[in-house]
C-alpha cells in the first residue's frame, strides 16, 4: 500500500509539476515545443503498454481476459469522450469566457485522469516486479505537459498565474484517489488483475491514437513529432531494461 501510495501521489502531482513552468514562462511555448512533448509522452505511454501492460496482461490471464480489458478501457474512454466535449486546448483561442469553457475544461481534464489513475492502482496490484512503478512513470511523464497546457489555457483566459498552477495540479489529484480504487479492487479480487491490466493499456491507446498523435500532428510539425514519439518509445525501453 506504501508503494501505491507514493508512485500514485508523484504520478499525479506531475501535473503539477509541469504547470509549474507557467510561473517561470515569459509568455507561452510555441505550438512546435508543445507537439514535441505530446508526441514524446506518446512515445512513452505507446512502450509501457506494449512492453508492460499487454504482455503481463496475457502472461496472468491470456488473449480473452486481454480483449475483454482492452475493449472495456477504449469504451470507458469512449464514453467520457462523447460526453464530455472535447476542446483543443492548444488551439483555443484567448478572449473567451472563463465561466463556460474554463469550467468545462478543468472537468473534462479531471474526468479523463480517472483512468490513468486507475492504471497506476491496477498496475501495482499486479505485484509484477517493476509493472507499477514503470506505469506510474509513464502516467506521471504524460501528465506534466498536460498541467502546462492546461496553466497555459487557463492563463490565456486572464487568470493569475499562480492560480492556474493551482488549478492544473489539483485536476491531476483524483488520479490519487481512483489509483487507490484500483489497486483495491484487483488486490482483493485477485482474478481481475489480467482484465485491469489490459483496461489500463486499453486506456491509454485511446489517449495515445484519439489525442496524442492528432494533436502533436496538427500544426505542420509532423516529421519533428515523429522523431519525438520514436524517442519516447526508445527511452521507456531503455528504462525497462535498467
Amino acid at each position: 500500500m506504501t508503494q501505491v501510495l507514493i508512485g500514485s501521489f508523484l504520478s499525479a502531482m506531475s501535473t503539477g509539476l509541469g504547470a509549474l513552468l507557467i510561473l517561470f514562462l515569459p509568455g507561452s511555448i510555441t505550438h512546435k515545443w508543445r507537439d514535441v512533448i505530446l508526441a514524446l509522452t506518446a512515445g512513452i505511454m505507446m512502450a509501457a503498454c506494449m512492453f508492460g501492460l499487454i504482455p503481463q496482461s496475457m502472461e496472468s490471464g491470456g488473449f480473452l481476459a486481454l480483449s475483454i480489458g482492452m475493449f472495456l478501457g477504449v469504451g470507458t474512454l469512449t464514453l467520457l469522450e462523447k460526453n464530455i466535449p472535447h476542446i483543443d486546448l492548444q488551439h483555443s483561442k484567448s478572449g473567451i469566457v472563463f465561466d463556460e469553457k474554463a469550467l468545462l475544461i478543468i472537468s473534462a481534464i479531471t474526468l479523463h485522469n480517472i483512468p490513468e489513475g486507475l492504471s497506476v492502482g491496477v498496475s501495482y496490484a499486479s505485484n509484477i516486479e517493476g509493472t507499477g512503478n514503470l506505469i506510474a512513470l509513464a502516467i506521471g511523464l504524460q501528465n506534466a505537459p498536460e498541467g502546462l497546457l492546461v496553466a497555459l489555457f487557463l492563463v490565456n483566459q486572464k487568470i493569475n498565474k499562480f492560480k492556474a498552477f493551482i488549478i492544473a495540479t489539483l485536476t491531476g489529484a483524483i488520479e490519487i484517489v481512483t489509483s487507490l480504487i484500483g489497486y483495491s479492487l484487483t488486490s482483493f479480487i485477485e482474478f481481475l488483475v489480467p482484465y485491469g491490466l489490459a483496461f489500463a493499456s486499453g486506456a491509454m491507446l485511446f489517449i495515445i491514437y484519439k489525442e496524442l498523435i492528432p494533436e502533436s500532428h496538427g500544426d505542420g510539425n509532423e516529421t519533428t513529432s515523429t522523431y519525438a514519439f520514436i524517442i519516447g518509445i526508445l527511452f521507456m525501453v531503455l528504462l525497462l531494461q535498467l
